[in-house]
């Protein structure tokens, strides 16, 4: 059995290197994942229209209630 586990290693090792779907695409899913993150979040944080301030105390008031 270990011989059979060394043979096997030592035939992948000599077999030329295919680059696999991480190698080829991962940078680049990275940088669009990051970049969607980075948009969603710029547009909730600009139009979401939240006070961003330390304390709520008098910043948040209730509107008036339309029938």
């Amino acid at each position: 059995l270990a011989r059979g586990i060394q043979r096997t290693a030592v035939r992948q090792a000599h077999r030329k290197y295919e680059p696999n779907f991480h190698d080829k695409y991962g940078n680049l899913v990275l940088l669009g994942g990051a970049t969607v993150f980075t948009a969603v979040w710029t547009y909730v944080f600009t139009q979401a229209g939240i006070e961003w301030g330390l304390s709520p105390v008098g910043k948040i008031t209730p509107k008036e209630w339309r029938e």
